[in-house]
């Protein structure tokens, strides 16, 4: 019996280390010949103005791409390329009441894209992401922007990596 277990555990450890699969959780499909990235300054082009959103949306998509591939960030222009501009961050009433008064309020941002593959042009593309989030009209801007900004940083930043990296 013990014989059996010894030589049932060998074989299984023949196949499984004989075997191996190639997968990220992300679903990023990379090609081989794809190996360095780069993100330029994403610029903050909205009517209103946050300051540090422009900053932090673009370390955003550098995290999101340096933690969910294989790629490596490089200074100036990597095998694929990010640019863009934030072209819409707003404020605004929604769910109006019987008396005129807001009951819900709208953070809306929108980001414009440009991917360029160097390795493989016809794959070039330009996009606007956009995200949302809502609030309760009593509850100050200024205490939760920071929060919600960074949801709906996350939420585009997927949204990029998913159109540039994964065969949907």
């Amino acid at each position: 019996m013990n014989k059996l277990i010894i030589i049932a555990s060998v074989c299984l450890s023949l196949i499984v280390s004989a075997c191996s699969i190639n997968m990220t959780m992300s679903g990023a499909s990379i090609p081989e010949n794809i190996n360095t990235f780069s993100v330029q300054y994403f610029d903050n082009r909205a009517p209103l103005i946050n300051p540090v959103l422009s900053q932090n949306f673009t370390e955003g998509l550098k995290d999101r791409i340096s933690n969910e591939s294989r790629l490596n960030l490089v200074n100036g222009t990597g095998d694929v390329d990010f640019s863009g501009e934030i072209t819409g961050y707003s404020v605004r009433p929604m769910a109006i009441q019987a008396d005129a008064v807001s009951a819900e309020t709208r953070l809306s941002m929108t980001i414009k894209v440009r991917y360029k593959n160097y390795k493989d042009p016809k794959l070039n593309w330009e996009s606007s992401f956009s995200a949302f989030r809502d609030f309760e009209s009593s509850q100050n801007i200024n205490a939760i922007e920071n929060e919600l900004t960074s949801e709906m940083i996350e939420e585009i930043t997927e949204n990029i990596f998913n159109k540039a990296f994964a065969d949907w």
